[in-house]
């Protein structure tokens, strides 16, 4: 598997790409047919006396949907063993959510005849959650913003993308996230799928009747 290390605001030494080689064999169990793996480590430093930090993010590419995981700590070393962790866990969840698969094949499923979901806990979402979320009603920090704050929220852009509701619980699984956004290709509705408990997930949709600015006319 080829390998791609780079430091931001740090420096890569010869040490640390040694030990990343050697923490590959945790992947490659679970990930055989991985091509690349992209490491990238971030050094951060904060004011009022905070201690600066390292953020060890890790991307698989290969055949498959990429996988993603990351970690913090004071030490990059420990970050990249507990960003490791993360994603040797993500895909053995993916694998043994495979294999149950074939076991279970009455699992999460859309029955084409009747339009319907089958196996998979969908629940509405209220009113005020679709309106929060249409109207982004948020508050977001600025990235520019270096002052300390206990409540930090990042924001990441991605193109969007149309799969089914199964496959976006595939996809969630394998980036270790509890939430996974995505256009469903059934009602070319923006969609969110999260998980519950156990193999238990929900799916939240958004349904758009008239545009804002029409319906605030009428």
């Amino acid at each position: 598997m080829e390998t791609s290390i780079v430091g931001v605001g740090v420096g890569i030494t010869d040490r640390f790409r040694t030990v990343v080689e050697e923490k590959l064999a945790r992947v490659q169990v679970f990930a055989a047919r991985a091509q690349r793996l992209d490491v990238k480590v971030t050094h951060r430093a904060y004011r009022n006396g905070h201690v600066p930090d390292e953020t060890v993010e890790l991307t698989l590419v290969g055949k498959g949907p990429v996988v993603r995981a990351e970690a913090t700590d004071g030490d990059k070393f420990v970050a990249l063993d507990l960003a490791i962790d993360k994603m040797s866990e993500q895909l053995r969840r993916a694998k043994e959510k495979r294999v149950d698969g074939r076991h279970h094949p009455r699992g999460a499923h859309y029955e084409k005849g009747s339009g319907a979901l089958e196996g998979i806990d969908v629940q509405p979402a209220s009113a005020e959650v679709l309106h929060a979320v249409a109207t982004g009603n948020l508050p977001v920090q600025d990235a520019e913003e270096e002052a300390y704050s206990p409540v930090v929220i990042r924001t990441k852009s991605f193109d969007a993308e149309w799969m089914t509701v199964e496959e976006a619980v595939d996809r969630m699984e394998l980036v270790g996230h509890d939430f996974f956004l995505f256009i469903d290709v059934r009602t070319d509705h923006p969609s969110v799928v999260y998980r519950r408990k156990g193999w238990d997930y929900g799916v939240i949709g958004l349904s758009t009747q008239a545009p804002p600015s029409e319906a605030l006319a009428s």
